[in-house]
């Protein structure tokens, strides 16, 4: 988390210009434009439908946007700009590439069941990346030092807490290095007693710096740890700025009625 709120000595991480999304005849998002800085804590906020997940599908590629731009560390994905300045699509190897500069989380964990927690962290470095396996071990074990499983290193899936699950998930997304961890409601499929454990991980991470794009319920931990808050309606951005501007003191009489039902 960057508790300064000056941005003009910071790299611009994720650009998003424009972004529309339509599925058939529902438009989804309708002209999303953000900048998320190095270091900066972004949570998404916003009712069931307001385009959130959408949004953070959008930004990985998961889904192809209809139009718009989204650039990754000022480099553009999805699309490429040739000599003459006309856009063309970018090709499969390209958009993989740039995807692994994007790590996510879900909100299933998604773990490969027949692999321990340590090999579902090594598996993409390897395959992937293709690093050294000393590198690459070396760094799932501090990995899952620093989510508290070193001690669950060698536990298949099947028998770790969802909690724990979740973490081995982020450890694996972490394992990447990417320059930006997306995070689509990660707490939002484990019992209430182990949401904390997840949320103490992803607290950490903000503090060592990790630039961060969480969609959550966690009112919390948006009002805690994020460094902005965006509140989405209807596929548009409805308010944005710091969490006790946003959560405390909304503008909008949509944005108050929104934190009203979800505060009180």
């Amino acid at each position: 988390m960057v508790t300064s709120t000056n941005t003009s000595d910071r790299n611009v991480v994720v650009k998003i210009v424009d972004l529309h999304k339509t599925f058939g005849t529902l438009e989804v998002l309708r002209g999303i434009s953000l900048d998320v800085h190095e270091g900066d804590v972004l949570t998404l906020l916003g009712a069931s439908g307001s385009g959130k997940t959408t949004l953070l599908r959008c930004i990985n590629h998961l889904e192809q946007p209809t139009s718009g731009e989204t650039y990754i560390d000022g480099r553009p994905l999805g699309f490429q700009i040739d000599a003459a300045g006309r856009r063309t699509n970018a090709s499969q190897t390209s958009i993989n590439a740039l995807r692994m500069e994007i790590g996510m989380v879900f909100q299933q964990f998604n773990l490969w069941p027949h692999m321990t927690a340590f090999e579902n962290i090594i598996e993409a470095p390897l395959r992937v990346k293709k690093l050294a396996r000393s590198e690459v071990e070396s760094f799932a074990t501090e990995l899952l030092r620093r989510v508290e499983l070193l001690d669950k290193r060698d536990e298949y899936p099947a028998r770790l807490s969802g909690g724990q699950q979740q973490r081995v998930a982020i450890a694996r997304a972490l394992a990447m290095q990417p320059k930006v961890m997306l995070f689509d409601e990660p707490t939002s499929s484990l019992d209430p007693e182990l949401i904390s454990e997840v949320l103490g991980v992803m607290r950490s991470l903000a503090k060592e710096g990790t630039t961060m794009i969480v969609v959550t319920h966690e009112m919390g931990f948006a009002r805690e740890v994020s460094d902005r808050v965006v509140l989405l309606h209807d596929g548009m951005i409805e308010e944005d700025g710091p969490p006790e501007e946003v959560i405390d003191n909304p503008k909008s009489s949509r944005s108050k009625q929104f934190f009203s039902s979800i505060l009180h």
